[in-house]
This record gives C-alpha cells, sequence and structure tokens, in this order.
C-alpha cells in the first residue's frame, strides 16, 4: 500500500500545481522575476546553506512525524482528542507551528511530495519567463525530509515504546 500512498501523493502535488498554474494564468506576465514565479511552486531557502538547510527540514519532518505519531498515540480508545474529533484540526495546527517556527530558513517542505510534484509541473508548464527549477536545490526538500521521517518514527517509538 505504501508505493501507491506516495505515487499519490506525488500526483496530488503535480495536479494541485497545475490547478495554481491555471488560476494564476492572468498574473504571470505581471512579474518578470522568475524567482518570484518559482516560489508559487515550490520551496527554497532564504540562505542557500546545504548543511543548514537539511538540518532545518529533518528537524521539521521529525517533529511532524512525533506530533502526528503522538495524535495518533493519543486516539487509542478513550483518548479525547478522538472521541470529539480534534486529531485533523490538531495535525493541521503542528503543520502552522512548524511553519511559523522552521518556515524561515527553508520553506519548510516537511513532505517531498509537497516539493517535488510542483517543481516538476514548474519545470514541464508554458510558465512565460519562468527561469530554471532550481534542481540543484531540489535535492534538499526530498532528501531531508526523508531523513526526518525516519528520525521523528524512531525518536517516537524510543520515547513511547
Amino acid at each position: 500500500d505504501v508505493p501507491i500512498y506516495i505515487a499519490g501523493q506525488f500526483l496530488g502535488a503535480f495536479i494541485g500545481a497545475v490547478l495554481v498554474y491555471a488560476a494564476y494564468l492572468p498574473h504571470w506576465s505581471e512579474t518578470e522575476d522568475p524567482g518570484l514565479k518559482l516560489a508559487v511552486y515550490c520551496t527554497g531557502p532564504a540562505i542557500r546553506k546545504t548543511g543548514p538547510n537539511i538540518v532545518c527540514e529533518v528537524i521539521g519532518t521529525a517533529a511532524l512525524l512525533i506530533g502526528v505519531l503522538s495524535l495518533g498515540y493519543a486516539d487509542s480508545p478513550g483518548a479525547l482528542s478522538a472521541e470529539i474529533g480534534l486529531t485533523p484540526l490538531l495535525v493541521g495546527l503542528l503543520v502552522v507551528g512548524i511553519g511559523l517556527s522552521l518556515g524561515g530558513p527553508t520553506g519548510y517542505a516537511i513532505n517531498p511530495a509537497r516539493d517535488l510534484g510542483p517543481r516538476i509541473a514548474h519545470a514541464v508548464l508554458p510558465i512565460a519567463g519562468k527561469g530554471d527549477s532550481d534542481w540543484g536545490y531540489s535535492w534538499i526538500p526530498v532528501v531531508g525530509p526523508i531523513i526526518g521521517g525516519v528520525v521523528g518514527a524512531v525518536l517516537f517509538n524510543v520515547l513511547w515504546p
């Protein structure tokens, strides 16, 4: 099932980016800045430093996984968040919190599909004056969240066996 979910996330992110292209269609001619056009689709660092950028993605994704797994743990029978249906709201607030605290340095991908699917869409869509899709940076919002996901899951299982 996991490969299907992964493919679904990438496909959903790509389709979402195509819809964004259509929604922004009248606006693409309003700016000449290729960086602004790219920022509509994918993340980019405020300061390009490979090590700190990866660390930021790892920490953000690890925090996301620990939080989501904790909510799942809290969703065991008798847990208040599950009984009153708060889990989706709490996950959303968790993502907002991660964005507010760790979003500045890298734009917080915290999911490889969130960056790579739209980046591919940027590369293939006919956006006038779009520039390149910054493939030199693209591996960071893919590898960082994968490492962060593993770190977060391991930490959760160590802290809550």
